[in-house]
């Protein structure tokens, strides 16, 4: 089994001749001590300015090396040397030095150990060298990632880790970026196709200076893995929203429930926090069913399955429609006399309460029915969908 490493370069002039040496280095120790039978390295410099090809180029004897006129991005760099590689598992090496290239060893071991697609070699231990800033960023991530899944993994922007080759198709695509790491493993993360696993290694301190600027790849770190949230668990952030909206509105109408249910009367106080306690209340209901048709799509389309958690049961059973009804019902009913009354007199007295509980009671209910459409032209569409790919696959049989 062959191992293709792939260091991409970006001015690293300082370190690229050290990572090299030591890489090869590694090839006799990687092979004695994991399943790898083989190992080819491939240096990608992404742009680069200073001697780095230079000095790269005295060792394309041992190496391959591919060079990039103008910066494309880490990622980019990484992408294409996997492109041109021949392995069945496919890696990645930082250029700077802060990693050790006999570690993929133990990588290795893991990947066949759990099975895995991804493995990677966690920063986030006593053993590393990695600022205090950067780690406290990487934590935050991992957090981040965790709240919505069910693993645990620290170092979500590890630069050294092993993928399998056939597992690529479902990681892509990724960006060509720095953000590329946390991309890759937000994805693995939260896909149900793939699994990701990672092992303490020790890390040093980089040589020359970081290409990492904190605050604006920290956006784009957490931009990549927001995105990859909604891509794979919508639901894990529209229902927490959904809930938060709910709880506002109650917090704001307990008050003048209250007062009502003491003094079986309505003032005009109320008026304020009724209004926008029924605006956060209807703002639930539509991050609610944002979640639930968000979620069946996502498992229809890419995940191609869908599991009957309690929100797929809640939207395909007859409690929907009952609430839709019933609050419709409801708000109709509370005006109706005051509608009757305007139109044979041009004119109407009834409080302004119950309009304000009848628009709620009346938005909420068409924010149910108008769900259930679309669930319902949803399901002929993923039919269809699914019979053109049978098809598909049983003509390429």
């Amino acid at each position: 089994m062959k191992l293709s490493i792939v260091i991409p370069a970006l001015n690293e002039q300082q370190s690229i001749e050290s990572i090299i040496n030591r890489t090869l280095d590694a090839k006799q120790y990687i092979t004695e001590h994991s399943p790898v039978t083989d190992l080819e390295i491939t240096v990608v410099s992404d742009g680069s300015t200073d001697k780095t090809v230079e000095i790269a180029s005295q060792y394309t004897d041992r190496i391959r090396l591919i060079i990039f006129e103008k910066n494309k991005g880490y990622g980019a760099a990484i992408k294409e040397g996997w492109r041109q590689s021949t392995g069945e598992l496919l890696a990645f090496l930082d250029a700077d030095g802060t990693c050790d290239p006999r570690f993929f060893a133990d990588l290795a071991n893991l990947m066949q150990k759990e099975n895995a697609d991804v493995v990677l070699g966690s920063r986030l231990n006593k053993n590393s060298e990695m600022p205090a800033i950067r780690r406290f960023g990487n934590t935050l991530f991992s957090v981040f990632l965790s709240v919505v899944s069910n693993e645990n993994i620290r170092d979500t922007a590890s630069g050294m880790r092993i993928i399998r080759r056939d597992s690529l198709t479902n990681l892509m695509p990724l960006p060509d970026g720095l953000h590329f790491t946390p991309a890759m493993s937000a994805r693995a993360i939260l896909s149900d196709y793939l699994k990701i696993s990672e092992i303490d290694m020790p890390y040093k301190e980089r040589e020359g200076e970081s290409k990492l600027n904190v605050l604006k790849d920290g956006v784009r770190f957490l931009n990549v893995i927001v995105t990859m949230i909604f891509m794979y668990q919508p639901q894990k952030i529209l229902l927490p929203a959904s809930l938060l909206f709910y709880i506002l509105g109650a917090g704001l109408l307990v008050t003048p429930l209250h007062h009502y249910i003491s003094y079986h009367n309505v003032e005009e106080w109320m008026i304020y926090r009724v209004i926008t306690g029924g605006i956060f209340a209807t703002i639930g209901t539509l991050f609610l069913s944002g979640a639930y048709l968000s979620y069946k799509i996502v498992s229809e389309t890419i995940n191609l399955s869908i599991s009957k958690n309690i929100l797929y049961r809640i939207f395909n059973s007859w409690i929907v429609w009952t609430i839709a009804i019933l609050f419709l019902g409801t708000g109709i009913g509370l005006v109706f006399n005051s509608v009757l009354t305007r139109l044979e007199t041009g004119h109407t007295y009834e409080h302004w309460s119950r309009y304000i509980a009848m628009s709620f009671l009346v938005t909420n209910a068409f924010a149910l029915i108008i769900t259930k459409a679309v669930d319902y032209v949803f399901d002929p569409i993923v039919d269809r969908l699914k019979y053109l790919q049978s098809t598909n696959m049983g003509g390429n049989a």
